[in-house]
């Protein structure tokens, strides 16, 4: 359904104070089939999930497969496509790593993170939300700075329609406190201080001090791979 900028406005006004699980439910009786969850299977991403499961059990759930995950992230992915019954579409890559690196050279991570990141993420992820009026992501504003104004609900000019970031004013404390009351199956790479997980060639442990996502894309002028920059209108509260 097509949403004014006033709209989105006083909607992200009401959604600010409003719990994720009231806001998923609007989601979904919004826009129904036209609805996806995007998720790294991250630990917001999981928490999505499962308040998803009693509101929408069949719910589109997209997640991008790089081909260059860790094996402890393939597995989670398994575990709870089993243990969920859950149907997931893996999105993956025009190319495969051995194609990319006879078109690109070898390694483009480590030359050219931010081509690699649009060729392996942003382009399969523009290509799978065209059939969804609407999108749920598990950004919050307490995971970097370049997070701090996340809008919970905004028009998203990138892929051309509403996005949802329903825990976006949620802590890490409050993710895991929900995580562990419901004993929900997670990475265990975030017990080995992997605290934000993307593609293995490209994400390390963490130090004591730094924050959450100073493990990707160590050394680089990176920060973000791509899929949320430069994508909504002025809808902060």
């Amino acid at each position: 359904m097509p949403h004014t900028p006033d709209h989105l406005t006083e909607l992200n006004q009401q959604f600010e104070r409003g719990d994720p699980q009231t806001i998923l439910r609007w989601a979904v009786e919004t826009y129904g089939e036209r609805l996806a969850l995007v998720t790294s299977f991250q630990p917001t991403g999981l928490v999505m999930l499962h308040m998803l499961l009693e509101l929408a059990p069949r719910i589109s759930i997209l997640t991008l497969d790089t081909g260059v995950l860790f094996p402890e992230t393939y597995a989670l992915i398994e575990r709870w496509e089993r243990d969920f019954d859950l149907m997931i579409t893996r999105l993956r890559p025009a190319q495969t790593i051995e194609q990319q690196a006879e078109t690109h050279g070898a390694a483009l991570w480590s030359r050219d993170p931010d081509l690699c990141c649009q060729l392996r993420k942003t382009i399969p992820l523009a290509d799978a939300l065209r059939g969804y009026d609407a999108w749920i992501t598990g950004i919050r504003r307490d995971q970097a700075e370049t997070r701090r104004t996340s809008a919970v609900i905004a028009w998203d000019s990138k892929y051309n329609n509403v996005k949802l970031a329903p825990l976006a004013t949620w802590t890490e404390d409050m993710v895991w406190t929900y995580i562990h009351a419901y004993n929900l199956p997670y990475n265990p790479l975030h017990d080995q201080r992997y605290f934000s997980i993307g593609c293995q060639p490209c994400t390390r442990a963490v130090t004591p001090g730094e924050e959450g996502r100073a493990g990707r894309w160590s050394g680089q002028a990176k920060t973000e791979c791509g899929i949320h920059l430069a994508e909504t209108m002025e809808t902060k509260a």
